[in-house]
């Protein structure tokens, strides 16, 4: 696993989002790469992940692709390949890209499970250094369990600051309300100017559009397993 990176921002925002509980990560994440104009800037190159590739309009999505938006000064790491197993690597590298790239911060965005199915996602935050909850308009996390990339981010990340935002979600399926509220806090936080009004209409599109790629990527996943399966047998 390695970073590759074509540009090298001074003191960024870095942030980041893994397709974890409803995809809330993911799809903020992709909403923010088109909202802000972003362009590529990097990657993260990782042999262990499937040898699978998604296309879409004629375009490579790098399942780990690193965005930059100048006029904020922001680092955007999509992922859209899941990182089941290799969960502490990835923290890891994220930490080391936060450190090469001397980050102000490392921002998560990630969905929690709840139990109940609601008109408004709920948002909530953890941070591991001093923020202003009235700036944002949202309470702490108190209670809950945080797995994946997120939850390995915040047991490495004693030293380095890291704030978290997250939204309930009672679907693991792609939850673009809660992609909405993710958005509308993050906003708030980091006064990026985004216009999340019609961040639903959007969301439900790049929600389409992940559902399209991650369902396709796991088909091929499963064909490629049966492969191996049928050399083995």
């Amino acid at each position: 696993m390695k970073i590759q990176l074509n540009k090298r921002p001074k003191s960024p925002i870095l942030i980041e989002g893994f397709p974890g509980f409803g995809l809330v990560g993911t799809i903020a994440t992709e909403f923010l790469i088109e909202h802000l104009g972003t362009e590529m800037i990097g990657k993260i190159m990782f042999d262990d992940l499937p040898p699978i590739v998604a296309i879409h309009d004629n375009k490579v999505v790098e399942p780990l692709g690193i965005f930059y938006n100048k006029k904020f000064n922001v680092v955007i790491l999509h992922a859209v390949s899941a990182s089941n197993g290799f969960e502490w690597d990835l923290a890891d590298m994220i930490i080391d890209l936060a450190k090469e790239l001397q980050a102000k911060e490392v921002v998560s965005l990630e969905g929690v499970g709840s139990s109940e199915a609601q008109a408004e996602s709920k948002a909530f935050y953890y941070s591991n250094h001093n923020i202003d909850p009235s700036k944002i308009n949202v309470g702490p996390l108190k209670e809950g369990i945080i797995m994946g990339v997120t939850g390995a981010l915040m047991l490495r990340s004693e030293k380095n600051p890291l704030t978290c935002f997250f939204a309930d979600t009672h679907s693991s399926m792609p939850d673009s309300k809660a992609a909405a509220k993710i958005i509308e806090v993050l906003d708030k936080y980091l006064g990026l100017n985004v216009d999340y009004k019609p961040l639903l209409e959007q969301a439900q599109k790049f929600e389409a559009k992940l559902k399209d790629i991650l369902s396709k990527s796991q088909v091929a996943t499963d064909e490629s397993e049966k492969k191996r399966m049928s050399y083995v047998g």
